[in-house]
């Protein structure tokens, strides 16, 4: 523990190189596992990222890993919608190693690779235990199923110009589970012409209980040097009423407390609305008495998804407070527009009645960041804070 504990400051420094040696050296001896890792995260580099700050996260606390047992129950989380078992762990641990000794070279000594050797074992130990324990209660959930299962799509609907849902049902018309608002579902993407799977993972759009799955899907175009979504663009153009979809089971731990019965209050930037609909959609319906105020930003009303459906209810039901910041809008879209710009303290300030409430949101990086710190200033207790990154984990304070 105390060689562990000691080498983590220099490890830190160095954590991208040494992972995106890691990845660089797996890949190689094991191309099957491109079926399961994200490869758009491994070009842009966050996957790395992400793993390095996890690692050795870890490894600070070794002597005391209930301290880290949320981010794990995380981290699980999304190894479970991804179908990761016990049997990958050693090929990590093998390369994670291995990427050490390549990177760090004579610093890397054998007294410091035993050590993290044995870190590693009792690290990876606590996630085996706590995904086994999720794969176990999912196959104790009625319907509930391990890997992924082929639903149909009963339909696709445009939602605005680049976000299109698309509703799901089991293919063997058997039963299925009923989710928690807030999470989501792994969609396989077997795309004709490339060589392996791809694995993304949709936030549930709708409220539970109807029957069906719904994802609602941004179709992300070539940007800033990056390419065009590969699974984003498949589903929009190839997938159509009566396709298949492999998708594994409902899975996250961004969930809305429905307990709760302070104000609700939701705000999203972009795609980030599909997690805040269904919470929106569940507390209608389950708690009509709760006051809700959903803000949502987005660059304009052509891009704007189920702006129809929220100002529908907002007209329906007094307890809602629906407010829309476009970035850029038209001139059309005026009338629709409480602020022309971005979500600031102002407007939370100025809409929000107080602070004693709970708050989630769900948007791009920037957007994230810039929500979080706003309720830092508006006197929001940590507690109260819940938010999701689409993607890896990153540090929403940074």
């Amino acid at each position: 523990m105390d060689i562990v504990k000691a080498t983590v400051p220099i490890l830190q420094d160095r954590g991208d190189e040494i992972t995106s040696r890691f990845y660089q050296l797996m890949f190689e001896n094991h191309p099957e596992l491109k079926n399961i890792f994200n490869q758009t995260n491994q070009r842009k580099g966050s996957q790395s990222k992400a793993l390095a700050d996890t690692v050795y996260a870890a490894a600070a606390h070794i002597d005391q890993l209930e301290q880290i047992l949320p981010h794990v129950k995380q981290i699980a989380q999304k190894h479970r919608s991804l179908n990761i078992k016990p049997e990958h762990y050693p090929i990590v641990g093998k390369y994670l190693l291995l990427a050490m000794q390549d990177v760090l070279g004579d610093t890397a000594s054998d007294d410091v690779i035993n050590a993290w050797e044995k870190a590693y074992s009792v690290i990876s130990g606590v996630f085996i235990e706590t995904e086994k324990k999720m794969y176990q209660e999912l196959e104790n959930t009625t319907g509930g199923w391990i890997d992924f299962r082929n639903f149909k799509v009963v339909d696709k609907v445009a939602e605005s110009d680049v976000i299109t849902s698309f509703y799901l049902e089991p293919a063997d018309g058997n039963p299925f589970p009923v989710y928690q608002p807030g999470q989501y579902i792994t969609v396989k993407a077997e795309i004709p012409g490339q060589p392996y799977a791809h694995l993304r993972q949709y936030s549930l759009s709708a409220a539970p209980g109807q029957g069906y799955y719904r994802i609602s899907v941004k179709r992300e175009d070539s940007l800033n040097g990056l390419p065009a979504g590969i699974v984003s663009n498949y589903l929009h153009s190839q997938i159509e009423k009566g396709s298949i979809l492999p998708i594994s089971a409902p899975s996250g731990d961004f969930m809305l407390d429905q307990e709760d019965t302070r104000p609700l209050v939701l705000m999203s930037g972009g795609v980030g609305l599909t997690p805040m609909i269904s919470m929106l959609d569940t507390t209608i319906k389950q708690n009509p008495e709760r006051e809700i105020y959903f803000i949502h930003a987005a660059h304009c009303g052509d891009v704007h998804a189920m702006k129809d459906h929220v100002r529908q209810l907002n007209n329906e039901h007094p307890q809602l407070h629906a407010y829309t910041v476009y970035a850029e809008p038209a001139d059309e879209d005026k009338q629709f527009c409480d602020k022309t710009g971005y979500v600031d303290f102002d407007l939370l300030s100025s809409v929000l009645p107080t602070n004693d409430s709970s708050f989630y949101f769900c948007g791009p990086e920037g957007f994230m960041k810039a929500m979080y710190q706003n309720l830092k200033k508006f006197n929001v207790a940590e507690a109260d804070i819940h938010f999701e990154f689409f993607g890896p984990a990153k540090a929403i304070t940074a």
